[in-house]
């Protein structure tokens, strides 16, 4: 296969206003589809369940996004079996032919980004660039690891010649594993995930998170529309302390690829770690967790320059990124003027529902806004609010932008 050099997919700014009408029109196509129900897909077949997870808009939580089945322990064990029965031929394929229905998704997915974007709009809150951007982390997901496979694929170098003997060195697939992604990037985790597994011979099953159901139904129906033949992929809504935990410890679970907070990570690599009964391998765990990020900032920089990414790091996408930062460290001579300058560029910053593509959106979902509410009172306990405290009067899960200073070392707003 001769392939053109590998480029980043390009993020839209929505400058021109013939992009930003493709998205009105995009969220006015998505919205028809609210309330429409998703089945489980298990063996490439559509599975309905009584018990089901509702995906709320968290702009207007009165609005139902989607309906997804609830998965069960006999569906856990289900998929699980159709992934190992995908496996044996799967994992035969050439290497070509794998990467090839990869590439395949990764254009169909390039054909769709504005309706994938705005349904990430208006299932998790996105504004038009965030949107933008986590569909082009996807789709260079797909293609990178594509291509990359078919280099994995070819033997290893690295063997010394021995007389008399013939050795080579290649990598083998694992066997079927369990993907676990968080709401906060839906479609760029799972399908990173995901692709990384499948493209090289694993199998998978994919537990998304309840808030972002949809997402992840539609972003994998790309895949079978790709080719991808039934069983590779297997999707499995439900709640992540039922499904979630009987996925990672079940023994037929080969490896787990998870996405998410510190606690629940913690978790699993505790359970994973456990050897069940007729369990012949020692689970691989990988782990992608939260952190509490910091900003250091001395008398040396450009304060300007500095605000700014403060600002950008601390509230895009609403602060709901790994990444995000929470704390701010600041030599003394310049903390004065530093936090003025950010002070005044976060009460610029616009927070209304995500259709209108505002600087600050929803949080995901109601937990998130009284975890947030909580932080916020703690803050008020042991430092000086500076900035918001509050939220807007919108019907959604909305708080405005916070800006806390004077925080003691050991204060616990710190910390947490």
């Amino acid at each position: 296969m001769l392939l053109t050099p590998f480029m980043n997919e390009p993020i839209e700014s929505f400058q021109s206003p013939h992009v930003r009408d493709e998205m009105r029109a995009s969220l006015a196509r998505v919205r028809k589809d609210f309330g429409r129900a998703y089945p489980m897909v298990i063996n490439g077949k559509p599975i309905e369940t009584k018990q089901t997870i509702a995906s709320l808009n968290p702009s207007a939580p009165d609005e139902i996004v989607g309906v997804a089945a609830q998965a069960t322990s006999e569906h856990v064990d289900m998929a699980l079996d159709s992934a190992w029965r995908a496996f044996d031929s799967w994992k035969r394929l050439a290497q070509i032919e794998r990467s090839s229905v990869l590439l395949r998704a990764a254009q169909l997915m390039r054909q769709r980004k504005r309706d994938l974007e705005a349904l990430l709009v208006l299932e998790i809150g996105k504004n038009y660039v965030e949107a933008s951007a986590e569909v082009a982390e996807m789709i260079d997901f797909t293609e990178y690891y594509a291509r990359q496979a078919m280099r994995a694929g070819e033997p290893l170098g690295h063997l010394r010649p021995y007389p008399g003997e013939v050795n080579e060195s290649i990598y083998i697939p694992l066997g079927a594993g369990v993907c676990i992604a968080p709401w906060n990037f839906p479609m760029a985790l799972m399908i990173g995930m995901t692709v990384g597994a499948i493209v090289v011979g694993n199998t998978v099953v994919c537990k998304p998170a309840e808030d972002t159901v949809v997402s992840v139904a539609k972003v994998l129906a790309i895949l079978e529309e790709a080719g991808l033949p039934p069983g590779v992929v297997n999707y499995l809504p439900g709640l992540g302390a039922e499904a979630g935990a009987l996925l990672v410890a079940h023994p037929r679970t080969r490896f787990v690829n998870f996405t998410g907070s510190l606690e629940t990570g913690k978790r699993i690599n505790v359970a994973a770690a456990a050897v069940a009964d007729g369990q012949r391998w020692i689970k691989r765990v990988f782990l992608e967790l939260g952190g509490k990020d910091t900003i250091l900032v001395d008398e040396t920089a450009d304060l300007d320059a500095a605000a700014l990414g403060v600002v950008q790091s601390a509230f895009g996408y609403q602060g709901q990124k790994c990444s995000a930062c929470s704390r701010l460290v600041v030599v003394e001579s310049v903390h004065d003027a530093l936090v003025d300058r950010i002070v005044q560029q976060a009460k610029a910053l616009v927070v209304d529902i995500a259709e209108n593509n505002p600087n600050l959106g929803p949080l995901c979902n109601d937990a998130q806004r009284r975890k947030v509410e909580s932080y916020v009172g703690i803050g008020r306990s042991e430092a000086k609010l500076r900035l918001g405290g509050d939220a807007p009067q919108l019907s959604g899960y909305f708080v405005n932008p916070t800006i806390f200073t004077n925080v003691a070392p050991d204060a616990r707003i710190a910390q947490e």
